[in-house]
């Protein structure tokens, strides 16, 4: 776990070393435990050791053919190959085996998105959301039974008799004008809700109420890809009603500002949410950019160097640092950014590799 929160490269090279060493060790203690095998496979992902990584997996796969985490991380690994059809071939059949994971099909919407395009990641999404529904549901079902036995967290917004929808971005006649204005009025619905002094306590585990909040997040990214940018708007607006000053929310409110056109609001979203969270590596890469396209260079390339810092493996960070740095003339530098982007982007996971949990 060590290895992952470093954040000097030569102390993370060291702590990966000896992870490794460790992980072996323990395997050969245990040859029989699919677990450390997968562990092993997981920190030689990180590092990038690809091909030896499947190899260790598919031992740890004969060991326990149907373990999630093995079979997530399979499906990760062909991602970072580029082998597509592959990685959402195991994600569909871990899918099959825990049709409740969140993880995995947060993992296969990604999946969709890069391969099949975000109109098919976006019926995912809608999957999600009616699966959130009956897992709330069944809840509440049994909370009610139970008495106050189910946890009770603090809410922003009344869910009774909650019934989630994503707008529709179809319309034969006028683009998405028929689904925005649906966007508008559901979105007015939802703003009349929150500032509703009936507001109760909502409830259920918190792990419950933050897997709602990624859909309608990853859904609002992907109407964005779309250029939809009313019912992305309506999306993180769900997402804000459950956690409005969470990182995730400002900074997806900052990446609508910013395809607005709205620089300088997109980099004080993009600020309050680094102040949340300030190992944000994506916030970082997204606030480099528009401190670059507002002219602050010299703060630009900071603020990505601070990225990288972080996360040595980011090729997105890597290759705005090289954008930042021709943009000042520094082209030999840059070069140097840009080739080892592409050297990082041709081994990157569609999600990173720290999404597969690990407890010792």
């Amino acid at each position: 776990l060590s290895s992952s929160t470093a954040t000097l490269k030569d102390t993370q090279d060291e702590l990966n070393k000896k992870a490794l060493q460790t992980l072996e060790r323990a395997r050969d203690l245990d040859p029989e435990d699919h677990q450390i095998i997968l562990y092993l496979s997981l920190q030689l992902a990180l590092v990038r050791q690809i091909s030896d990584a499947i190899e260790h997996l598919q031992e740890a796969l004969q060991l326990c053919k149907d373990d999630m985490n093995s079979l997530h991380l399979l499906a990760l690994l062909f991602s970072a190959q580029k082998h597509y059809q592959h990685a959402l071939d195991v994600i569909n059949m871990a899918v099959v085996e825990y049709p409740e994971s969140f993880s995995l099909l947060f993992t296969k919407v990604k999946l969709e998105w890069i391969h099949k395009g975000p109109e098919e990641a976006l019926v995912t999404c809608r999957q999600m959301l009616q699966m959130w529904q009956m897992v709330y549901n069944v809840l509440q079902h049994s909370g009610s039974e139970k008495g106050s036995s189910v946890t009770e967290t603090p809410v922003i917004k009344k869910h009774n008799g909650l019934h989630l929808t994503l707008p529709d971005a179809h319309d034969t006649d006028s683009g998405s004008q028929r689904a925005s204005s649906l966007a508008a009025s559901r979105l007015e619905q939802a703003m009349s809700e929150i500032t509703m002094q009936s507001s109760t306590m909502k409830q259920g585990p918190m792990q419950l109420w933050t897997a709602l909040e990624q859909i309608w997040l990853q859904a609002a990214e992907l109407f964005m890809e779309q250029q939809h940018l009313k019912e992305a708007g309506f999306c993180i607006q769900e997402a804000a009603s459950l956690f409005p000053t969470s990182h995730a929310v400002l900074y997806m409110r900052g990446r609508l500002a910013e395809m607005k056109g709205n620089l300088e609001e997109a980099r004080q979203l993009y600020d309050e949410a680094l102040t949340v969270n300030p190992a944000g590596v994506e916030i970082m890469h997204s606030l480099g950019l528009v401190l670059s396209r507002l002219g602050r260079r010299d703060l630009a390339q900071k603020v990505l160097r601070d990225a990288i810092r972080i996360q040595t493996t980011s090729h997105r960070a890597w290759n705005s640092l090289g954008e930042v740095l021709q943009a000042q003339g520094k082209n030999e530098a840059a070069i140097e950014c840009f080739l080892t982007a592409l050297d990082l982007e041709s081994s990157s996971p569609v999600i990173p590799f720290t999404v597969i949990p690990r407890e010792l």
